[in-house]
């Protein structure tokens, strides 16, 4: 006689059955948590062994860089430090004088001249070619729009047209004064303040503040590593050689 077909009844292993409504243990929680293992949606819909448990492992599945930005070896930001250490090692030791761009129209250099530069930072900036060498040293720490400013400032200077003053004024504000543009240089809020009030009326001298200490910047900031770069050495010795041979 089949004992299930008797009413009431049913299997001993159920009467004394009860549902657990208690915590999850830790390492149950974190597993779930982590997408570990079969998300409690797909075990009871019956799915959880296929597609279903694919898709809540690959949702729950965190993102290493997220939570790793400065180590993460696949980090954007760790990448663009690494291309600049790469094209920093990329310099020439062999640097010569034909090799760097003529931004300002000069002749070049003479051995002496060259050797000039490390007297002192204001002979390097009132040679057009010692400005060219700087600029091109600068581009490669990535600070290049510092001397644009300094020089975009001294051709401000020159203006006498107050249309062209304007004109040229409100450029250099957006290209090198405003925090949207990307060339912006480094300038203490007093010094912008400023600038901001003499924008109202620009005249050829609105910058001058500011030129001021971002010449200072250069000074005393890139100046001295300019001096012991290979692009400097480079044309000490190849201007040495050079004399020596003639």
């Amino acid at each position: 006689m089949c004992l299930r077909k008797r009413s009431g009844y049913r299997p001993p292993d159920l009467i004394n059955a009860k549902i657990y409504t208690g915590p999850i243990p830790a390492e149950r929680g974190g597993e779930l948590a982590m997408g570990g293992g079969r998300s409690e949606t797909s075990a009871l819909s019956g799915t959880g062994g296929g597609r279903g448990m694919t898709t809540t492992q690959n949702s729950q599945r965190p993102n290493a860089c997220c939570f790793c930005w400065c180590c993460c070896c696949s980090c954007s930001w760790n990448e663009e430090e690494k291309r600049k250490r790469r094209r920093r090692k990329r310099i020439s030791q062999d640097t010569k004088m034909d090799t760097i761009p003529n931004c300002e129209a000069c002749t070049k250099p003479s051995v002496d001249e060259i050797r000039l530069w490390s007297q002192s930072f204001d002979k390097l900036m009132r040679n057009p070619a010692g400005r060219n060498v700087f600029r091109e040293f600068l581009r490669t720490e990535y600070s290049e729009e510092n001397m644009l400013f300094w020089l975009a400032c001294e051709d401000l200077k020159q203006e006498i047209s107050k249309g062209a003053v304007e004109e040229k004024a409100r450029s250099i504000y957006e290209d090198y004064i405003s925090i949207l543009s990307p060339k912006e240089v480094s300038l203490d809020a007093r010094v912008r303040e400023v600038i901001n009030r003499k924008m109202q009326d620009p005249t050829p001298h609105t910058f001058e503040d500011a030129q001021l200490q971002i010449y200072t910047l250069m000074h005393r900031d890139s100046y001295p590593r300019f001096l012991s770069s290979n692009i400097y050495k480079s044309l000490v010795h190849g201007g040495s050689r050079t004399s020596s041979e003639s």
